[in-house]
């Protein structure tokens, strides 16, 4: 294998699909242009709807990209688990109506195994495919892989809703059995567990037929016209590559792990989800202001200023009580300055938005703290929904923040309840305004 920077990977995949005659394009702003469907670009593909979807001709029915994403479905799990991040980045390849299964699946496994690019031991990679799909079981074959790496699942079929659909196939890394404590093997894979030891590093999806409501996946048209869409995770192929536990202990993050421990007394290996919910959620913020995004109550607001103040929590954790995550911005600018540049000239008013924002935070977070404290000591098993409304109206609380640290104390939180104030103050808003 061999050894990359993550801005290597980058480079190395838009060489290897430029060389095959693609369109190198920009990653898209992550504040989706014209598209009202979106809150942020969460893959690659959705930068390019408009060529899959036919209302605009690439000049080059080929491309290639490295797309900065956004998902925000699970910012719970972030620090909980190894590989859920806010914010990541996408290398893909795509056709739109030109080369299908076998020049992909070709050229697939050449930048993964050929001691030109990846050079990983094709021992250690397992495809996944529907098994009706028999044309892309036969060209994995044909490439070289052996049949024992072969793993037919039913799962392996891309649909969302009426449109463009496909069977898709998947690239595992088998990282051995240092992280499969059970011995459980291969039917981690065939039988779709949830595991640390195969991580998926590749998707390609052959979209080639016309989903159709009330219409079995069997029974589907074939497209006219056929497309290739791919996606692999830029996090997870530096973890394989530099070969750490992680993919936090990448250079695409463990830098600002660095920054953090300069910050508190806490080390890294005794507070390790504290660190990685700062290091996720700092690189997601940095980005998306930069892009554009503001804090606010709502829409996309809401989510920059719900995981800049999950993290000023955590930070809590570490004991850093001031504020923090605007000093970690220049590391961030600094790991990405090369890869995207115009990140320098948005670093000043990237910092002087999140240090307001923390001041911000800061003047009420306490007294939060205090009241849902008060409420946990009492010994419920409810935090009631007027008290969430408290939280949110009066201290700041995003509804989830406080969701987390109830389920961190093994309560729940009357959700209903406080929807129901949550709208009656939006009714008061609305009133108010109507009557000026």
């Amino acid at each position: 294998m061999k050894k990359l920077s993550g801005q290597q990977i980058s480079q190395t995949w838009l060489d290897f699909f430029k060389e095959r005659n693609h369109s190198v394009l920009p990653s898209a702003s992550l504040i989706p242009f014209n598209d009202p469907t979106l809150l942020w670009i969460n893959s690659g593909v959705a930068a390019l709807k408009q060529y899959f979807d036919g209302s605009k001709i690439p000049s080059n029915r080929r491309i290639t990209n490295v797309q900065k994403c956004i998902r925000t479905n699970d910012i719970d799990n972030v620090g909980f688990t190894s590989r859920h991040h806010t914010f990541f980045e996408m290398l893909g390849n795509f056709s739109v109506g030109d080369y299908f299964r076998e020049e992909v699946i070709t050229w697939a496994f050449e930048i993964l195994t050929s001691p030109h690019y990846f050079a990983l031991p094709k021992e250690k990679l397992y495809f996944t495919y529907l098994p009706s799909d028999v044309d892309t079981y036969r060209l994995w074959q044909k490439v070289g892989v052996s049949d024992d790496h072969l793993i037919a699942l039913e799962g392996n079929f891309w649909q969302i809703g009426e449109g463009p659909c496909g069977p898709n196939t998947e690239v595992f890394f088998d990282r051995g059995e240092a992280y499969d404590p059970q011995g459980v093997g291969i039917e981690l894979l065939k039988r779709d567990l949830d595991n640390d030891r195969y991580l998926e590093i590749w998707g390609i999806v052959f979209s080639q037929y016309n989903a159709v409501d009330g219409v079995d996946r069997d029974q589907h048209q074939e497209l006219p016209s056929k497309n290739i869409d791919t996606g692999a995770g830029l996090e997870r192929i530096a973890c394989v590559l530099q070969e750490t536990e992680t993919n936090f202990e990448t250079d695409l993050f463990y830098r600002i792990i660095e920054a953090i421990a300069c910050m508190t007394s806490h080390p890294y290996e005794d507070h390790k989800m504290a660190y990685r919910v700062l290091a996720d959620h700092i690189r997601t913020c940095a980005f998306a202001l930069s892009d554009g995004a503001n804090f606010a109550n709502e829409g996309r607001g809401y989510v920059l200023r719900r995981l800049l103040r999950r993290a000023m929590r955590f930070g809590r954790k570490l004991d850093i009580v001031e504020p923090f995550m605007y000093q970690l911005v220049d590391t961030v600018m600094d790991i990405y300055r090369d890869f995207y540049p115009y990140i320098l000239e948005k670093s000043d008013d990237v910092k002087r938005k999140m240090n307001a924002e923390e001041k911000r935070f800061l003047k009420t977070l306490l007294s939060g703290e205090q009241l849902l404290r008060k409420h946990i000591d009492e010994g419920v098993t409810l935090i009631e929904g007027d008290v969430a409304f408290k939280l949110y109206d009066t201290y700041g609380f995003p509804l989830e923040l406080t969701i987390e640290i109830a389920k961190e104390n093994g309560l729940t939180v009357d959700v209903k309840t406080f929807n129901v104030a949550l709208e009656a103050q939006r009714v008061r808003a609305r009133n108010s305004r109507s009557e000026t």
